[in-house]
This record gives structure tokens, C-alpha cells and sequence, in this order.
């Protein structure tokens, strides 16, 4: 095991409107023991869980101030997903995604920023802007969890675009 991945998903103060069944400090003591373990960090965010502006800032600077700072930052968008709870919410306006992971780069320079779930319903551009803003990095098969990521070959397209060398990594 080289890296564990366990998102806070959201603000503190939004945390208990979407996650019910455990609480913030749980995740964050978590974290901790993972980190004590000498386990490297993957953990992030979801946009669009219905959470303000407000809410997104505390996640990363939750995150920012951890010491040190998460080696893995995932930015996720929601996929509303039916026979859920959020099945109704609004996909999350692209550029929410682009400030997200700007200001993710701009507070954890040396962590890797991931363009992650919700790639599927952004355009080519939308991913290119995010890449552009400090993604260095996005999670790609057929996959992710239980929602769909894009294929291979355009994923290997994007990142030529982006001017982004391909290498694949465990």
C-alpha cells in the first residue's frame, strides 16, 4: 500500500447536510493515522453537494494546513446518480471546477492537484482549463468508483493538448 484515499468531500459546515453516517473528525483522525503510518495522502473534494462557495474554501484550507500538505489533492464534480439523495442536483458550472483547482495549486504547491470524477460531463475545453489552472494529473480508465471516465484515447488526446507528457503510474 503506497496511498489511501479518503476524501473530506466537503466543509466542515456542510459535511453533516450530505455525510450522516460518520463526522468530520472521524475522517480528518483518519487522515491522521494514515499519515502516522507513513502511508502517502490522497484526499479532496465534490463539487456540487449543494455546498457554498463558503464551504469549498474551508475543505482546502483544511487541507493547506495540513503538515505536510496532502501528496494527492482530488477534485472531484458530483455525478448525480439515480435512487440517491443528490440525484437531483445540478451538474456543477465548469469554472467552479477550474477556481477549485487554481486555488487548490495556489495553496498546496507541491501537492499533486487530480482533475478526478466528472470529467464525462465536462467539455475537452472545460478539462483544458483545469489542466491549465494546476491539475497536474488526472485518474483515467473505465471507471472511477461508480461513475464513467473517458476513454483512453481521449484522455491521451487531452493531455497532448494540454502539452502534458502520458505516463502512467500505479
Amino acid at each position: 500500500l503506497t496511498a489511501y484515499n479518503h476524501n473530506l468531500d466537503t466543509g466542515p459546515a456542510h459535511y453533516n447536510q450530505v455525510v450522516t453516517t460518520r463526522t468530520y473528525e472521524d475522517r480528518l483522525a483518519t487522515l491522521q493515522r494514515v499519515r502516522q503510518a507513513g502511508i502517502t495522502l490522497c484526499t479532496g473534494g465534490i463539487l456540487g453537494l449543494g455546498e457554498s462557495v463558503q464551504d469549498r474554501a474551508e475543505l482546502l484550507v483544511i487541507l493547506a494546513n495540513m503538515n505536510p500538505h496532502p501528496e494527492s489533492v482530488p477534485i472531484n464534480a458530483l455525478v448525480p446518480m439515480e435512487g440517491t439523495p443528490l440525484a437531483e442536483q445540478p451538474l456543477v458550472d465548469p469554472l467552479e471546477l477550474v477556481r477549485m483547482v487554481a486555488t487548490a495549486r495556489i495553496l498546496m504547491p507541491r501537492s499533486r492537484v487530480r482533475l478526478s470524477a466528472g470529467r464525462t460531463s465536462l467539455s475537452r475545453e472545460a478539462q483544458l482549463l483545469c489542466l491549465l489552472a494546476g491539475a497536474d494529473s488526472i485518474f483515467y480508465g473505465d471507471r472511477l468508483l461508480t461513475t464513467p471516465n473517458p476513454d483512453l484515447c481521449k484522455d491521451q488526446e487531452l493531455l497532448q493538448a494540454a502539452g502534458v507528457r502520458w505516463r502512467q503510474t500505479p
